[in-house]
């Protein structure tokens, strides 16, 4: 029982889960029991477990992806605008604005917004990869001239669409709960398979760890490098899809604004080192859900949403305290100490 105690408490994923699990039971306590509450209408499944997954399901996706660039001590803060080109494209597309031969097909606008998000993440790769612009700047580049792309491809309009087909992508259910749900585990879970049962996973830790001596050992550093931001563009895309189903619209103003800083603290919060090197996929994806779950709590109680910033500031504070050795070298010093003036 010890060892396998010893065994869980050990995975990178423990804490998180841990936090994931107290802010439920907070949740629990105060709304009495009523946060826990299921109900099946039409064969479906809600509740604010249900909403929390489903308004999660971008952040865990982009998660997904961030989590591997910032393995490699990188950083991409323009998911948010490729997730507005993504949704601009999808719905111009199954509205007619645009590739009106294509009869608004759902299934070509899925498959050219994804297209989309890919090339995203290859200009971003390169700029890293070849042209050796740092991560933050080469991405800014996209983040700053995304929304404005977005808005070119509606006319500086808010495209609303009708279709059901569409929708289904973020109001859909299969087997009663969300299909949001089922794109997180697909996608998460090959990511997943792919990082762990692969030598991927560890020249990915590799890169991140130290890029000069990763080079030396014989790996394509540059190609990590432009496959995991490409990783991360498509997977930007896929979310913007979502939010877009989900409002039946493009709002490129709006469409992931801010989410990028959501995305990277939910990776940090996974216990994924900034600096680079150890990282956790499903640690991520559970501080995904923390942080959608603070957001849903602060919200049920009634708190003015301007609180939650600051909450999410607070949570920065304390992760980057507790990734910081000459924090816990003071602290693990002054513990010394009055340990010393107790015995004295």
């Amino acid at each position: 029982m010890r060892e396998t105690w010893n065994r869980l408490s050990g995975k990178q994923y423990f804490r998180p889960l841990v936090i994931f699990i107290m802010i439920l039971l907070f949740n629990g306590i105060v709304s009495k029991g009523e946060f826990f509450a299921l109900s099946i209408v039409d064969g479906h499944l809600y509740g604010r477990i249900i909403d929390i997954v489903r308004n999660g399901s971008k952040l865990m996706i982009l998660a997904g992806g961030m989590t591997m660039i910032l393995a490699t001590g990188g950083t991409d803060i323009s998911v948010g605008s490729v997730m507005a080109i993504s949704g601009a494209i999808a719905c111009s597309i199954v509205n007619g604005n645009i590739f009106p031969s294509l009869n608004g097909s759902v299934a070509a606008a899925i498959v050219i917004a994804i297209l989309a998000g890919v090339v995203s993440g290859i200009w971003n790769g390169l700029l890293v990869a070849k042209v050796k612009i740092q991560p933050i700047v080469a991405t800014m580049i996209l983040m700053v001239a995304g929304r404005g792309i977005a808005q070119l491809i509606t006319r500086g309009k808010i495209v609303t669409i009708t279709s059901d087909a569409y929708y289904f992508i973020n109001g859909g259910y299969v087997l009663g709960l969300p299909f949001p749900l089922f794109l997180v585990i697909i996608l998460v879970g090959l990511l997943v398979l792919f990082t762990g049962r692969t030598a991927f996973g560890l020249f990915l830790e590799s890169v991140g760890c130290n890029p000069t001596a990763s080079k030396y050992v014989g790996i394509k550093v540059d190609r990590m490098l432009l496959a995991i931001y490409t990783l991360s563009g498509a997977f930007a895309a896929v979310a913007g899809l979502i939010e877009s189903a989900g409002i039946k619209g493009a709002d490129c103003n709006n469409a992931g604004l801010g989410i990028e800083m959501d995305a990277i603290l939910a990776v940090a919060i996974g216990g994924t080192n900034l600096m680079g090197g150890r990282f956790s996929i499903p640690a991520s994806v559970i501080g995904a859900l923390i942080v959608q779950s603070i957001t849903t709590t602060v919200l049920a109680l009634g708190v003015p949403a301007a609180y939650i910033r600051v909450l999410k500031a607070l949570l920065i504070i304390v992760i980057c305290l507790s990734q910081s050795k000459q924090f816990k070298d003071l602290i693990l010093k002054r513990k010394t100490v009055n340990r010393k003036v107790v015995d004295n």
